[in-house]
């Protein structure tokens, strides 16, 4: 009977995907980490024409002018806060800013981390943070308090930002002011969206179409509005015109940026 002699198998010492014996693996151990970047990442925060304050919608009235001109106003009015938290400067964060707190509340309704920041500068709990970013913070230091007839007078423009009133989900004709069809007996096409687009081609809505959906309860900015009237004592502040949300909701008051006055042309 013939013998059949097998091949000689070597043993296997090491796996060979394994990533302890590779050199990539073992040239990774010996290299030092690379140093962290200091360059602080690009700051996506339009600046401000000056530093504002922040303040609770009352509701609306109307005002009597000098003149005897009638003007509709809102009154805004002034809770504990608009106090410095924290200041920001180009060689600590990267862009120089002053950060403010306002409407102050209990300690239990904080987060930790929260009270933390605000204990390291000294402030009592804050509700509400913002920050105003400005090209010069040298006038600012935490803890300082800032009062409305300090930062504005009577005749100023403002640009007033809030939450808008939400109307919850809404048809086209509510929300993009769409026109309804006939009302008569037999008609298919009162108060519908019509059409959203072709069949086969391009067989797809096109994104931005406009549709029903949610309405109201998105950030706004009116600009440029005047300050009629500023009372230290009620501290309440009267503005020309109307702003974002119902009484009660939070506004940011700044300056109104002005090209060529206080904003560069460039």
């Amino acid at each position: 009977m013939a013998t059949v002699s097998l091949p000689s198998i070597r043993p296997r010492t090491h796996h060979p995907f394994s990533l302890r014996h590779s050199s990539s693996f073992a040239s990774s151990l010996t290299t030092k980490p690379q140093p962290r970047p200091t360059k602080f990442p690009p700051i996506r925060m339009s600046m401000e024409a000056g530093i504002g304050v922040m303040g609770t919608k009352l509701g609306m009235m109307t005002c009597f002018e000098p003149n005897g001109l009638v003007v509709p106003v809102t009154v805004v009015g002034f809770r504990e806060g608009n106090i410095v938290t924290q200041v920001k400067t180009e060689a600590t964060d990267g862009y120089n800013a002053v950060q403010l707190g306002y409407r102050r509340v209990r300690d239990r309704k904080l987060t930790k981390p929260e009270m933390g920041h605000l204990k390291k500068s000294g402030v009592i709990p804050l509700r509400h943070l913002q920050e105003f970013r400005l090209p010069e913070v040298g006038g600012f230091e935490p803890n300082q308090r800032l009062a409305v007839e300090e930062v504005f007078k009577e005749g100023d423009l403002v640009d007033v930002s809030g939450t808008t009133i939400g109307k919850g989900f809404q048809g086209c004709i509510r929300r993009h002011h769409f026109r309804r069809g006939p009302m008569s007996h037999g008609s298919h096409s009162r108060r519908e969206p019509g059409s959203i687009g072709a069949g086969t081609t391009p067989g797809r809505v096109f994104p931005g179409k406009k549709m029903p959906g949610r309405m109201g309860g998105t950030k706004r900015k009116i600009r440029k509005l005047r300050i009629v009237k500023i009372d230290p004592e009620l501290r309440i502040v009267m503005i020309k015109g109307a702003v974002p949300g119902k009484p009660g909701n939070l506004l940011r008051i700044a300056p109104a940026k002005i090209v060529g006055k206080n904003i560069p042309k460039n």
